[in-house]
């Protein structure tokens, strides 16, 4: 987030709108489907998903990488749902199913689940592997986006 207005991708329709970053926390809406840029969720993202939010979006966004057979990452899920509540509208978090998508998993190198990694620009800030609790999650964030 550079200067006055940063972009942000809606979590509905992944359009991209322009806020400025002063406005953030005023519960901004997409001009495109008017719906709220920020409902205090994480962002399932697929292959369109993550183009929007990560590709062209200047919003930082960390991503859960993460699999419905995996017991540390559905027991982390709810931990992950209650950090965004607490990040917003800082930075989005998403989670990407890596058994749906394996093709972005592998890009981004993934090798254990749940992985988390924060992006800014398309540029890796911080990963980290392993379950957190809410609290550990949001610190890790913060610590990472401040280098």
């Amino acid at each position: 987030m550079t200067g006055t207005a940063t972009t942000v991708a809606c979590p509905h329709c992944n359009g991209i709108n322009r806020v400025p970053v002063g406005r953030l926390a005023e519960a901004p809406s997409c001009g495109r489907c008017h719906q709220p840029l920020f409902t205090g969720r994480p962002v399932a993202l697929d292959g369109a998903g993550h183009e929007a939010h990560v590709g062209r979006a200047g919003l930082p966004v960390l991503v859960d990488f993460w699999a419905p057979w995996c017991g540390p990452c559905l027991a982390m899920a709810p931990q992950f749902e209650r950090a965004a509540q607490l990040l917003e509208p800082r930075l989005r978090l998403a989670k990407l199913d890596t058994q749906a998508e394996p093709g972005l998993a592998a890009r981004y190198g993934i090798r254990s689940i749940p992985t988390l990694v924060l992006l800014a620009g398309g540029t890796e800030l911080g990963r980290h592997s392993g379950a957190l609790a809410a609290a550990d999650i949001v610190a890790w964030a913060r610590q990472a986006l401040a280098r």
